[in-house]
C-alpha cells in the first residue's frame, strides 16, 4: 500500500471518530483520521465542564430524539454503557455518579481523551492527522474512496463520517458531514440548535438579567415534554439542566410554562397558613421555598396589588390564580443562544437511509454515519456521549 492509502479514513477526531478508528484498527484495518482543528477531541475535553458525563446508567431509547426514534435500539444494544464502563475501569479512570445516573470522571475530560487515543496507538494500525480539511470525498469505480484534504489526498475502501453537527463552532462544528451526505443522494433533516439556553427580548428579559446568577428547581414544560431539574436565570435568559432540555422540543414563537415550586401543592400551603398564621405576607411565607430575590420579582409579576396585604385578608378565589400563576408561569422566549453554546445539533442525515445495524449508507457501498451526524440527539446526562460510543461500534465491525 502507498502511504496515503488505507482500509480506512474516519473524518473527524471526536468521540464517535476516534472510538471508531481504535475499534476497526482492532480488526486488522488500517485507519487514518483526519481532524480539521488543530488539536483532537476539543468538545471531549470541555465537556460537563471538563469533567466530561461519558454515560448514563438509564439509557433507553426514550432517551433520544429522531424522526426515526427506533433507529438507536440496535447500536444501544450490542454497546451499552456497561462496555464502555468497562474500558473506563480498564484504564483505571476514576468516576463518580451523579444525579439520574449520570456518570462523570472525577480527574477530568482529559482521561476520556487519552483513553481513546491510547487505545489507537495500542493496535499500531490508526494515524491521526490534525490540520486537515476536507474539500471533497468522491467515490472511485470499483475501488472505494478518494478524498481530497488541504493536505493532500487519501484513498480508502470505507469512508466514515463522523464530523458532528454545527454547536459550537469554535471547537471545530462545521456542516461538512451534511455536505457529503447531500453529494451521495442522502436526505437531510432541517438542523437547529439542541440542549441550548433560551433567550428572551421581552420585560422578562430585565427580570432575568436581574437575577442573573440565581438557581431554582423547576419544572419546564410544553405540550411535548416537561423536565423538573435547576433553572438558572442568565443575563440574557433562562439555561440550566431544565431549560437546555425543554429547548430540545421548543420552536420559535412558542411559549412554555414554568412551575416554580414542583414539589408541592402551592394552594394547600396557601389555605393552611392562611388558617394558622393570617397574618403573614405571601412573600414572607414563599421565602420559606425560594431565594428572596426570586421571591420579590414573582411578587412584582404576580402578586403586586397584594403584596402589602396579609394573608388572611386574600380571598380564596386571589389565591387559587396566585398559586396557579407559581406552579404555570407562561413564558415566550424570543429564541435561543444558537449554535454559539449549543450542546448539540437537532437534525441531519435520515437514518432510514443508514443501516442501522452497521451505520453503512444504504445510497453509497463504503459510506457510513456515526455520531451526531446522524438525525439522533441525546437528552443532557451522557446519552449523547453513549451514541457516539454505541454508533462507533457498530459502524467498526463492518468498515
Amino acid at each position: 500500500m502507498s502511504s496515503n492509502q488505507y482500509d480506512v479514513v474516519v473524518l473527524g477526531a471526536g468521540a464517535s471518530g476516534l472510538m471508531t478508528a481504535y475499534m476497526a484498527a482492532q480488526r486488522g484495518r488500517k485507519v487514518v483520521v483526519l481532524e480539521k482543528a488543530n488539536k483532537v477531541g476539543k468538545k471531549i475535553l470541555m465537556s460537563g465542564g471538563g469533567k466530561c458525563n461519558f454515560t448514563n446508567l438509564y439509557v433507553e431509547h426514550e432517551n433520544f430524539i429522531s424522526h426515526n426514534p427506533h433507529f438507536v435500539i440496535s447500536a444501544l444494544t450490542r454497546y451499552t454503557h456497561w462496555d464502555f464502563l468497562g474500558l473506563v475501569c480498564e484504564h483505571g479512570i476514576a468516576y463518580e455518579e451523579r444525579k439520574h445516573g449520570q456518570l462523570f470522571t472525577l480527574n477530568g475530560a482529559k482521561e476520556i481523551l487519552a483513553m481513546l487515543l491510547a487505545e489507537c496507538e495500542k493496535t499500531g494500525l490508526v494515524e491521526i492527522k490534525t490540520g486537515a480539511e476536507v474539500k471533497a470525498v468522491n467515490a472511485v469505480a470499483d475501488q472505494g474512496f478518494q478524498v481530497a484534504t488541504s493536505i493532500g489526498y487519501f484513498e480508502c475502501e470505507s469512508v466514515v463520517v463522523a464530523t458532528g453537527g454545527l454547536s459550537i463552532p469554535t471547537l471545530g462544528g462545521s456542516g461538512i458531514g451534511y455536505e457529503i451526505a447531500k453529494k451521495f443522494g442522502h436526505h437531510l433533516y432541517a438542523t437547529r440548535a439542541g440542549l441550548v439556553p433560551f433567550t428572551f427580548s421581552d420585560g422578562f428579559k430585565e427580570v432575568t438579567t436581574r437575577l442573573s446568577g440565581n438557581a431554582v428547581d423547576a419544572t419546564l414544560s410544553n405540550e411535548l415534554n416537561s423536565f423538573t431539574e435547576a433553572l438558572l436565570f442568565t443575563h440574557r435568559g433562562l439555561s440550566g439542566p431544565s431549560s437546555l432540555q425543554l429547548s430540545n422540543y421548543w420552536q420559535a414563537g412558542q411559549s412554555f410554562k414554568i412551575n416554580f415550586l414542583p414539589y408541592v401543592d402551592v394552594l394547600e400551603i396557601f389555605k393552611s397558613k392562611k388558617a394558622s398564621q393570617p397574618k403573614i405576607l405571601l412573600r414572607t411565607l414563599m421565602v420559606e421555598h425560594l431565594p428572596k430575590s426570586v421571591v420579590l420579582e414573582l411578587q412584582n409579576l404576580i402578586w403586586l396589588e397584594s403584596a402589602e396585604i396579609s394573608l388572611g385578608n386574600i380571598s380564596d378565589e386571589k389565591l387559587e390564580q396566585i398559586a396557579a400563576r407559581l406552579q404555570a408561569f407562561e413564558v415566550k422566549p424570543s429564541g435561543t443562544e444558537g449554535y454559539r453554546t449549543a450542546e448539540v445539533t437537532l437534525g441531519g442525515v435520515d437514518t432510514t437511509e443508514v443501516s442501522s445495524k452497521t451505520m453503512e449508507s444504504k445510497k453509497q457501498k463504503g459510506l457510513y454515519f456515526v455520531g451526531e451526524v446522524l438525525d439522533v440527539s441525546g437528552h443532557l446526562g451522557g446519552f449523547n456521549f453513549q451514541w457516539a460510543w454505541s454508533s462507533a461500534h457498530a459502524a467498526s465491525q463492518y468498515v
